[in-house]
């Protein structure tokens, strides 16, 4: 898992030109951690937070996870509950391309959680959605076991870990 002493994503992407991919600078910061980096674990969903309930009751192992609602703007899929089951079941962080909820609660998970915007709305349960998919978002790719480096400066992505 990712510590406070995670390289940096300029740094990283300074040093390795050739083998990171950049993510658009649209998500903002939630979770209590700015900085963190792990193997990337992908779902696909739409408006639906079953499947991501689902992976985070699971053990993180230090791994991101990577929530592909295709930037809707209609509920948030991951909130303060979800936040600490995270950070109870080892993983390192969540992006969302989409939105979250229980701002609040979210600081004080000890995990790095970055999405599009904050919704109050809640999303739907009913379980539908893919999980291990290739994500494009944000400009870039998303896939399952590339590693997401992130901190304030925003997110790199390589397909081995970097160093």
């Amino acid at each position: 898992m990712t510590t406070a002493a995670s390289p940096a994503t300029t740094d990283l992407s300074d040093a390795h030109p050739d083998r990171v991919r950049h993510a658009a600078p649209v998500f903002r910061d939630y979770g209590g951690r700015i900085a963190f980096s792990g193997p990337v674990a992908t779902l696909r969903v739409h408006n639906d937070n079953a499947l991501v309930r689902k992976a985070v009751e699971g053990k993180g192992h230090g791994r991101v996870l990577v929530v592909d609602n295709a930037g809707s703007m209609e509920c948030a899929l991951f909130g303060g509950n979800l936040g600490k089951l995270a950070e109870e079941n080892g993983w390192a962080g969540v992006v969302v391309i989409g939105c979250v909820r229980d701002t609040m609660e979210l600081k004080d998970c000890s995990i790095g959680i970055k999405a599009l915007a904050a919704h109050p709305k809640r999303s739907a349960r009913a379980g539908a959605g893919e999980a291990d998919v290739r994500v494009e978002a944000a400009g870039t790719v998303f896939a399952p076991g590339d590693w997401l480096y992130a901190d304030a400066d925003g997110i790199i992505l390589a397909e081995t870990k970097l160093t």
